[in-house]
């Protein structure tokens, strides 16, 4: 009775793991330019009153134990694996490395009409990152089971433990009304900038689905909760000349990344940008597209990662 008329029971309860680290947590707040000290843990709800860890904090920690598992396949019935990917670390940590691989798997094609150049995403880019905040921000973390996000053809599924709160209805979480289930991890991501206001995100899904030929769907079941995006270009296919994808990366930048990995032994995500003069985002993209041609490979976690040639 009390897991279900207080959302945020879990968050506040104290967590079994005690020795947590935040080396992850602080690179994004260091980012943001926003303090992130142990005087200010109490405040956030990171640690009670007594200096013992909440499950706020575990969920913020180099420690937490959930995960976000990616799976592509190349089929609808969801037998054949063309890859797959799990996060772990801080969730502030999984969410931005998630998104970006999504990114990958967004393809961006185009379509030439006279002088002008018009991009079809498979799927809007909000629409992308506001189902994986919904998932992260609204799942039930008392249960130990991964957010699953699957990729087909024609489709991509956020599913997430935890159905609605507090008896709401999915018109009423449409109509904007909301009830956090993790009140005190919704309030760090509104100050991280993640998201502008509660109840948003679903809203401005549909709004962005609003104009296509397929929209969105939503599926609630009493213990999960469902976002589906239909892949744009496979439900209104644009002209056969708009189906060349975008390239992320180029010949010429794998070139220099892998001579400078040849002459210093290793290349990080710092001089891998300074490299390549691009921003973080697009260098993590060229680094792992080259880690699945199995050109590089990845060794180390947090401030010792680092990338180096795969002699497999």
């Amino acid at each position: 009775m009390i897991k279900i008329s207080d959302g945020d029971y879990y968050e506040r309860m104290r967590s079994l793991i005690q020795d947590l680290t935040f080396e992850q947590a602080r690179l994004v707040y260091k980012e943001k330019g926003i303090p992130f000290e142990k005087e200010h843990f109490i405040r956030l709800g990171i640690i009670e009153e007594t200096g013992l860890y909440t499950n706020l904090g575990l969920l913020l920690s180099d420690q937490c134990m959930h995960t976000i598992k990616v799976a592509v396949f190349s089929d609808e019935a969801k037998t054949t694996f063309n890859s797959a990917k799990e996060f772990s670390g801080s969730v502030l940590t999984q969410l931005e490395d998630t998104y970006t691989y999504l990114m990958l798997c967004n393809q961006n094609r185009f379509q030439i009409d006279d002088l002008s150049r018009r991009e079809y995403w498979d799927y809007p880019k909000q629409a992308l990152r506001e189902a994986l905040l919904n998932a992260i921000m609204h799942r039930d973390y008392a249960y130990s089971g991964s957010i699953i996000i699957t990729i087909t053809k024609k489709h991509i599924e956020f599913v997430s433990i935890g159905g609605l709160v507090g008896g709401l209805t999915t018109m009423d979480i449409m109509a904007g009304i909301s009830q956090p289930r993790n009140r005190l991890l919704a309030d760090i991501f509104h100050r991280l900038g993640y998201i502008e206001a509660y109840g948003t995100g679903l809203r401005r899904i549909r709004e962005l689905y609003t104009h296509m030929a397929a929209h969105e769907q939503i599926e609630v079941t009493p213990n999960t909760f469902k976002i589906v995006l239909p892949n744009q270009n496979e439900s209104q296919p644009v002209e056969a000349s708009a189906k060349e994808p975008i390239p992320l990366y180029s010949s010429k930048q794998f070139k220099q990344i892998l001579e400078e990995v040849q002459r210093e032994g290793y290349v990080t995500d710092e001089s891998a940008q300074t490299l390549l003069g691009v921003k973080k985002t697009h260098a993590y993209l060229i680094l792992h597209q080259m880690i699945d041609a199995s050109l590089i490979k990845k060794q180390g976690r947090g401030k010792t990662k680092r990338y180096v040639l795969n002699h497999s």
